[in-house]
């Protein structure tokens, strides 16, 4: 064999193979989606703690909690990306059985990025006649972080594995 005919061969060998799931055109949408929702997340937080305590403080504690708040943020966008794909086979497949879980596999992360941040909201507890509330909101913040950081990697294994359901169940659909 000439080395023409090997590299024919290489390049017709790698043709034959599925592109990498991450340039599929399928995921172009739900990739977009998750990073606006975590963006959109993220300035929920830096609104939150805006109103509360200023601007100068949301600095101060984005820096401080950065690593919960890139978490948090960056879960809950893959799961809203997982969700737009599921969404996407389901409505191709003209079938909404998944929808339920999906939309309960989003809403743990904004259950869980809301109390991350709603001890940021102890300022006007107190006016409100909550100082009760206030204080076991800002005493107990890192433990609702994490809460919200095992939430979330809970609601992100629900999506994907909804995704792999549902990618699979279109697939033999298709074959047959």
């Amino acid at each position: 064999m000439t080395e023409a005919e090997a590299s024919a061969m290489r390049i017709a060998a790698s043709a034959a193979e599925p592109e990498p799931l991450i340039f599929r055109i399928a995921w172009v949408l739900p990739a977009g989606a998750g990073a606006l929702a975590g963006f959109l997340l993220v300035g929920l937080y830096l609104g939150l703690v805006s109103w509360a305590q200023g601007f100068s403080h949301t600095q101060d504690l984005l820096w401080d909690d950065r690593y919960f708040v890139a978490a948090i943020a960056g879960g809950f966008a893959v799961q809203v990306g997982l969700f737009v794909y599921v969404r996407r086979l389901l409505s191709r497949r003209a079938r909404g059985g998944a929808a339920v879980a999906t939309a309960t596999g989003t809403g743990t992360s904004t259950v869980a990025m809301v109390a991350c941040c709603a001890h940021h909201v102890t300022d006007a507890l107190p006016v409100l006649g909550l100082s009760g509330a206030a204080i076991f909101l800002n005493d107990y913040r890192i433990p609702l972080m994490t809460a919200g950081l095992a939430v979330n990697a809970l609601g992100v294994a629900v999506m994907l594995r909804l995704a792999v359901v549902q990618t699979r169940r279109t697939r033999e659909e298709a074959a047959s």
